[in-house]
């Protein structure tokens, strides 16, 4: 069958379904998680650094430009996966590890000590995972509290339909998290989906988190510029024309700072607001139910973390409703300016038009003295003339002949001044 020629982008977009899979688990077996704060622009640092430890272990290396891999490296399976703010690794071995404390033995520790101190970025989430086969509904969570989690109450619950249990306290271990992972009968793609939706929980819950700070930082900001938006505001009313230059000068500096802020925090809260859809999503794949004693996953995480995002959110929401009543009052201010422009405009054109009307005046004054003296001028000549004439022998007299020219040159000056005048104002036009 012949059909057009594919897009440049299908087979990628239509892999991107499949990537990152989750690791097929079957317990027992240890797994160290870590997630690494780091800029995008790192990640050509993070594949140079996993292919290094590929290479020492005589693994296949990540495919060019990859974001993601996963190796069996021997003593170790390694999982890596780059995402747009953070980095993580994740570190599968088997066995529960020796002693009573499955956690005395973490997976992280088969991993070269150098390569692990070389990774790049800040520790946002480290934590070590055991998977235990067990049956549920026969344990003892007090002394599972006691014995592996220094006495703390733990978060848990059953999930994966009732076939596994989860049980974590959300605390900091010696710089590790834990979770213990009871198997009571998941298949091994089950259980690699439990365990990955468990860290991403903790994962995407600290990298919502990281709004907080910047909500908190940002309120005292926020509050200053209200109260010197109400006191431009209050001003308002009683201005003056000379008070609305300088007005307009504070709610500029305040829109400017405003937007300022907003640039550097918007993406921060956007980010937040998705992060913690991520966690609810992964909250609601685990399909808890309850263990009788102990807080769910949901439970804990809504009631720490929800708080939290409504803070952000208002912090967000107060931060918009101050940009838009800045961008309200500074329309008002500007047409208030306008208005006195144009007020000053239209004085100025009057003064214009005064203007206008004098120098009309002042050049038909000229304009008469100008007729009066260019007759003087060509009567005289005509009285020159007149005496020439007289002189030659012809009774003319030279006075008369100045007085009936007067009138004569009068209307003729006067008629040429005046269509010099039209022509030159019809050029104008």
């Amino acid at each position: 069958m012949t059909l057009p020629p594919d897009h440049p982008q299908r087979i990628e977009l239509n892999d991107e379904v499949h990537a990152r899979p989750p690791e097929s688990l079957s317990g027992p077996l240890r797994v160290t998680f870590l997630a690494l704060f780091s800029e995008w622009a790192d990640r050509e640092r993070e594949f140079a650094h996993v292919a290094a430890l590929a290479a020492r272990y005589a693994a296949p290396p990540p495919a060019p430009r990859a974001n993601h891999y996963s190796a069996d490296l021997g003593p170790f399976r390694l999982k890596w996966e780059r995402h747009t703010e953070f980095a993580r690794y994740k570190i599968i071995a088997p066995g529960p590890g020796a002693g009573d404390d499955p956690f005395a033995d973490p997976a992280a520790a088969l991993v070269p000590e150098d390569w692990l101190a070389g990774l790049n970025g800040q520790v946002m989430v480290a934590a070590h995972a055991v998977l235990l086969p067990a049956k549920i509904g026969e344990q003892d969570y007090e002394a599972i509290s006691s014995r592996l989690f220094a006495g703390n109450p733990l978060v848990g619950s059953t999930v994966a339909g009732g076939r596994a249990v989860a049980l974590t306290d959300f605390r900091v271990h010696d710089g590790f998290s834990r979770l213990l992972v009871l198997d009571g009968g998941m298949t091994p793609r089950q259980a690699g989906r439990t365990v990955q939706r468990l860290f991403e929980i903790d994962t995407y819950r600290l990298m919502a988190l990281l709004a907080l700070p910047v909500a908190r930082e940002a309120a005292p900001a926020l509050g200053r510029y209200e109260q010197e938006l109400a006191g431009i505001t209050a001003a308002l009313p009683t201005a003056t024309e000379r008070d609305e230059p300088a007005l307009l000068d504070r709610l500029t500096r305040l829109e400017a700072e405003i937007d300022r802020r907003d640039a550097d925090n918007h993406y921060r809260f956007a980010a937040a607001n998705a992060y913690y859809e991520l966690v609810q999503r992964r909250i609601a794949e685990l399909r808890e139910q309850r263990i009788q004693g102990l807080q769910t996953f949901g439970e804990f995480t809504e009631r720490r973390l929800a708080p939290a995002m409504n803070t952000c959110r208002a912090v967000s929401a107060r931060q918009d409703s101050l940009s838009d009543r800045v961008a309200r009052v500074t329309g008002l201010l500007s047409t208030r300016v306008d208005i006195t422009r144009e007020r000053q405009n239209q004085a100025v054109l009057e003064s214009m038009n005064r203007r206008a009307k004098l120098q009309l005046r002042l050049q038909e004054t000229v304009e008469g003295l100008s007729v009066a003296a260019v007759t003087y001028y060509v009567v005289g000549l005509i009285g020159y003339a007149a005496k020439g004439v007289k002189a030659s022998g012809l009774g003319i007299d030279p006075e008369l002949a100045m007085g009936i020219s007067i009138p004569l040159v009068v209307a003729v000056v006067a008629w040429g001044l005046r269509r010099t005048r039209r022509r030159i104002a019809a050029k104008g036009d």
